[in-house]
């Protein structure tokens, strides 16, 4: 009898200890799953669209403020626009968004937490500087058929890939404005208000950039390395991390910093992207402007580094 009791515990005590962590790596799956269905899903919604500008701005303009468009874009955006593509169960307005099962509190990639973001200038207060094209709408929300929650930022004056504002940063540096270039941000729940509602969990992002022949990204997590390297040995240095990490795009920085308050990035510190203007030149993004700036690819810049 003794030895059936010692047995029994040294047993719990295992399954005390390997329980959490099993626990974890299957929630951990369940949640990439989930993740890569949700984008497959919105990939192919988008491509159906026309185009991801003006929904409910012609009809607003004419009888309203911009104030009024502001209050409605992006509940306007889903309804008439998004709808039409991807299958909603439910659309939640600006006052009602917890409706769609959101939380109101998350915490943010770095363990902080913050209330749920109502206004783009939530997600990043330096999105209105520097205004061009961006309308600070408040947000609107949807539920998926797959029980998914969505909170949606909507820019109805969004901009082609092809046309730019030029400007500079704090250094002098001249550099193209990417800010107008988004159309649409999607900050997701996967499981609702139940839990854990943690970025790089069960909470992340999904961005529609360009107005036409958009691209559509979902950066998952981000970390940044400590040091600056050069444009080959950046991408180097974020697969030396693990298998599944890799430099991110420059449309994928532009989401990160969309999703600023979230990521907890350093508005500070430019990083390099994975996407190249030619054969000496690539792309590095400052987010402190939210701008794009081409430089020598020999050139030492920080990294963030995100997973596949």
């Amino acid at each position: 009898m003794a030895e059936i009791l010692l047995s029994l515990t040294i047993i719990g005590v295992v399954a005390a200890i390997t329980l959490p962590s099993l626990t974890g790596n299957i929630n951990e799956r369940t949640w990439n799953t989930q993740r890569k269905a949700l984008y497959a899903r919105f990939s192919q919604a988008i491509a159906l669209m026309p185009s991801l500008n003006g929904y409910g701005t012609y009809e607003t303009v004419s009888t309203s403020s911009s104030a009024s468009i502001n209050d409605t874009a992006a509940e306007t955006f889903i309804t008439t626009g998004l709808a039409k593509v991807l299958k909603i169960n439910n659309i939640c307005d600006k006052d009602h968004v917890f409706d769609c099962g959101l939380a109101s509190k998350i915490t943010t990639l770095g363990g902080s937490q913050m209330n749920l973001p109502r206004k783009m200038s939530d997600l990043n207060p330096g999105i209105p500087a520097n205004v061009f094209l961006i309308s600070n709408t408040n947000a609107a929300a949807f539920e998926t058929i797959n029980g998914e929650s969505i909170l949606t930022f909507y820019n109805p004056n969004c901009t082609s890939s092809s046309m730019f504002f030029e400007g500079a940063s704090n250094s002098g540096k001249p550099g193209l404005y990417m800010k107008s270039q988004m159309c649409a941000h999607f900050v997701f729940d996967l499981n609702g208000s139940k839990g854990p509602n943690t970025v790089g969990k069960d909470i992340g992002v999904i961005s529609a950039i360009y107005s036409s022949d958009s691209n559509v990204v979902m950066p998952q997590p981000v970390r940044m390395l400590d040091a600056q390297y050069s444009y080959s040995q950046a991408s180097k240095e974020c697969s030396k991390l693990d298998a599944e990490y890799r430099l991110p795009n420059i449309e994928e920085l532009l989401s990160m910093f969309y999703s600023n308050t979230l990521f907890d990035w350093n508005t500070t510190l430019s990083s390099w992207s994975s996407t190249v203007e030619d054969s000496t030149h690539a792309w590095v993004f400052g987010p402190n402007a939210g701008m794009k700036y081409s430089v020598p690819k020999a050139d030492n810049y920080h990294v963030q580094c995100v997973k596949r």
